[in-house]
């Protein structure tokens, strides 16, 4: 089983059709600024948690590396529907998009 990658440009289309936005950077990084909407679950915690990952989900990190390793995770334990937001936050940022700071959307 596998996962899509998307870029920035697709994710407020797959946003608005309803997918669900999981930032997998650890809690102080997703304090320190995040895309809005992404709730925040650990890739540290990520084992055990999986039944909070459901299908149309899109994974997110700083960079991809992470959110792509979760996604192979989660898709080795039988998750469907799951994308990776490739460039992660950086290239959100890079892209002059808005990030909010502090705790859960």
């Amino acid at each position: 089983m596998t996962y899509q990658d998307l870029f920035t440009t697709e994710l407020e289309s797959k946003q608005r059709g309803g997918a669900r936005l999981v930032d997998v950077r650890e809690r102080n990084e997703y304090i320190q600024g995040h895309i809005p909407g992404a709730a925040n679950l650990p890739l540290s915690e990520l084992v055990g948690r999986e039944s909070e990952i459901g299908p149309n989900t899109v994974l997110i990190c700083a960079s991809g590396n992470r959110s792509s390793q979760a996604a192979a995770y989660l898709a080795s334990q039988g998750k469907t529907g799951l994308m990776n937001l490739s460039g992660g936050t950086a290239a959100w940022v890079r892209e002059g998009r808005e990030i909010r700071g502090g705790e859960q959307p």
